[in-house]
């Protein structure tokens, strides 16, 4: 990988993209109050769960067959798989989460121009757009190959979810930092898995995290929106 392609790849996986990662905690909130997380490695556990059972069962593989998509330009597939992806969000808040991600990733995609005009079209018309789509179409836009990319967004996903972790359970700094450190190995195994897993395979069965993102919507104290 070349110094261009890292440091795309380092700009997609910054909390400073302004996509407004940082206001979801994609049910981790419903499960601190449920009292199912409340520690270091009750957090540890959870967020490691919501990686090796759903992203990289669903996000990371649909990820990868839509970057495939954006290189071929296959218009049709592109909108197609991405309603199916929209239509698998188990609750409202989780896809408003994805729409909204997507919606700004999008917009920055387009304001900064780039790919070519085409490939910015077919992007302009999918709307809503899911966030692993839009994330997808960047990826595409900077030529970088299918593993980076997915080991970027499950980074990216890994470090949100432990800044909430942070902010809802409380945890210190450290115990962030040793969250991420610790799952490094779990982020690999995660894209090999969804490297691996053909578009027939790719499936969200999380039925808790359904619930708990259900209860989510009328909790009573809430930092996060989802």
């Amino acid at each position: 990988m070349g110094t261009a392609e890292l440091t795309a790849l380092l700009h997609l996986a910054s909390p400073a993209l302004p996509v407004g990662a940082f206001s979801y905690s994609q049910g981790l909130e419903s499960a601190i109050d449920a009292q199912w997380v409340t520690d270091m490695e009750s957090a540890r556990a959870w967020i490691e769960s919501g990686l090796t059972s759903v992203l990289a069962r669903c996000e990371l593989p649909f990820l990868a067959h839509q970057l495939e998509r954006w290189h071929r330009h296959e218009a049709a597939a592109l909108a197609s798989a991405d309603a199916q992806f929209l239509a698998s969000r188990e609750s409202a808040e989780l896809r408003r989460e994805t729409e909204q991600m997507g919606w700004s990733l999008k917009q920055l995609c387009l304001s900064l121009e780039w790919s070519d005009a085409e490939r910015r079209a077919t992007l302009s018309a999918m709307t809503p757009i899911t966030q692993p789509s839009a994330f997808a179409f960047a990826a595409a836009a900077h030529d970088l190959e299918a593993p980076a990319a997915l080991a970027a967004y499950a980074f990216s996903w890994v470090e949100n979810q432990a800044a909430a972790a942070l902010k809802a359970v409380p945890l210190g700094q450290m115990a962030g930092q040793r969250i991420i450190v610790a799952l490094r190995a779990s982020i690999d195994r995660a894209v090999v898995r969804a490297l691996d897993t053909p578009p027939e395979q790719i499936n969200t069965f999380a039925p808790m995290l359904g619930v708990l993102s259900a209860r989510h919507e009328t909790q009573y104290s809430r930092l996060f929106r989802s």
